[in-house]
């Protein structure tokens, strides 16, 4: 961690910076991980001053974090580095006033112009920013002769397909150095998607088995029960295919895939993201039509209250075709994975909000103990929870006491409440530190973000020019479209999870 930083962020006034950036700001210096000299200057539209904003992101602060984590004294202590510069962002002529700003601020901390710029902006002005940065010279991280660091933090969506992706590269490489990008995906700072490598790297028990011959199929389920909470001029532009799938969703998949590295840094974890990514089989037309379907929510009642159809949210356009809910068959082309599909899923208004990794490992070759059955198996069922309720649960066959050889499924679970105590930590403050510190493992490359959009392109060319692939509709608070149910095979189903990762077969929390 440098002795000294200016944390910028663009879009100080929006959603992301009060309910995410600025809380895990917070728990990071309340852990004493910040800088030893260090202010955070928010930049916006909005007119502040320094003194209005630090009141504004008080009650912020009190409203968005746990009632045991927040205290008034911690909170204006921290808030006494936060800092505020009206500007717009997109006006290259405001950009000399900041940069005076920020060397205002060097001598205050006696900071050799150390800068990580967060851009939480709308995704318009992801190439804008960076080319006003440079006119003024503040993508200059060694422009006095010394090593002063610059670092840029970019929100997805990394482009809206795979040629504005490869513009916006081209704009960023112009101006700044691969190792200064920093490409967020905040589903990589959660603990327990880190620990999938864990899991299959630290213990000889998965490893041996985790490939084609003992795995039948992996789901990989991130769905949520809310619609989409005021954003609909963005989501509507964007949909659950840009929003989730291209990034979130085979991150997960390339976690669960990748090869082990040969020693475990930046470099070597990104690159066996990357070969995930070169070996996801590519998609033809008629796939498209058959194992890609999407759906988009519409109204229902649920507990006698009346849920909206997506047409009908605020700023949606009332014929939108935008879909809410993506669920697709893909397949990993490589040795370890040949032959076994992926079935990944997301969706809004679904009846709860998990996301988790279930992992079908195959049958025994010979039921034994039902010899009169065809399909009386009881298969080993690993599940890998991101949220909530994070942990791990093994569910293989037991014997039932008594007489007779019934065989029933048990459960061995860890969760994370159960550490004694430890919290898991929050994701957007681990990726935070990363960037302080200048650790660029758990971002996301620019040949990774390349790969990944010319796997899922074609898809949106698709559903673009061809009108004869339908856009299917699933009653809010519901598991999306019963179309979805034909991608799995034969005498096999969607793994639907309740909010409780344990007990499941005892009672279902929705």
């Amino acid at each position: 961690m440098p002795k000294s930083l200016i944390l910028v962020i663009f879009g100080a006034s929006g959603d992301l910076t009060m309910r995410k950036l600025v809380p895990s700001l917070y728990q990071l210096f309340v852990k004493n991980k910040m800088p030893e000299r260090f202010a955070i200057v928010g930049a916006a539209r909005t007119a502040y001053t320094d003194e209005a904003y630090r009141d504004y992101l008080y009650d912020k602060l009190k409203e968005h974090l746990p009632e045991e984590v927040f205290t008034e004294e911690v909170a204006r202590d921290f808030l006494r580095h936060l800092y505020y510069h009206a500007m717009d962002p997109a006006e290259v002529g405001d950009y000399d006033g900041f940069k005076a700003r920020l060397e205002s601020l060097d001598k205050e901390l006696d900071n050799p112009r150390n800068y990580v710029f967060y851009l939480a902006t709308p995704p318009r002005l992801y190439g804008i920013i960076p080319q006003h940065l440079t006119s003024v010279g503040l993508n200059e991280g060694n422009a006095h002769g010394t090593e002063e660091i610059r670092r840029i933090v970019i929100e997805k969506p990394f482009g809206y397909d795979l040629e504005s992706a490869l513009e916006l590269n081209k704009v960023y490489t112009s101006s700044f150095e691969e190792d200064q990008l920093y490409r967020i995906d905040h589903f990589l700072g959660k603990e327990t998607a880190q620990n999938i490598m864990a899991l299959r790297f630290a213990n000889g028990i998965f490893e041996p088995l985790w490939n084609r011959n003992y795995i039948d199929r992996i789901e990989i389920t991130a769905v949520e029960n809310l619609g989409i909470e005021g954003r609909g001029g963005f989501y509507d532009e964007t949909g659950a295919l840009r929003d989730m799938v291209q990034n979130h969703l085979v991150q997960l998949l390339a976690l669960t895939a990748m090869e082990p590295p040969a020693v475990f840094n930046s470099d070597t974890f990104r690159d066996e993201i990357v070969k995930v990514y070169q070996s996801f089989r590519p998609l033809k037309d008629k796939q498209i039509h058959e194992e890609v379907i999407r759906g988009q929510y519409t109204e229902s009642m649920v507990n006698g209250k009346q849920l909206k159809a997506y047409r009908g949210e605020d700023k949606v356009d009332p014929e939108s075709r935008t879909e809410t809910y993506v669920a697709m068959k893909m397949y990993v082309d490589n040795w370890r994975w040949g032959g076994v599909p992926f079935f990944i899923r997301t969706g809004k208004q679904m009846p709860t909000k998990v996301t988790e990794i279930v992992v079908h490992f195959k049958g025994t070759p010979h039921s034994m103990f039902t010899p009169d059955c065809t399909d009386c198996h009881i298969p080993n069922v690993l599940t890998i929870r991101i949220q909530p309720n994070e942990g791990t649960a093994l569910r293989f066959g037991m014997k039932v006491p008594g007489s007779g050889f019934d065989v029933q499924q048990v459960s061995m679970d860890f969760s994370y409440d159960k550490l004694g105590g430890v919290p898991v930590g929050d994701a957007y403050s681990r990726l935070l530190e990363d960037c302080m510190k200048g650790d660029p493992t758990l971002f996301t490359r620019s040949d990774a973000v390349e790969a990944s959009w010319k796997y899922f392109d074609p898809i949106i060319k698709a559903w673009k020019e061809d009108e004869t692939i339908p856009l299917h509709g699933y009653p809010a608070r519901t598991w999306g479209p019963k179309e979805a149910d034909a991608l799995m095979p034969e005498r096999r189903y969607w793994t639907n999870p309740c909010k409780n990762l344990t007990d499941t077969d005892l009672y279902c929390e929705l």
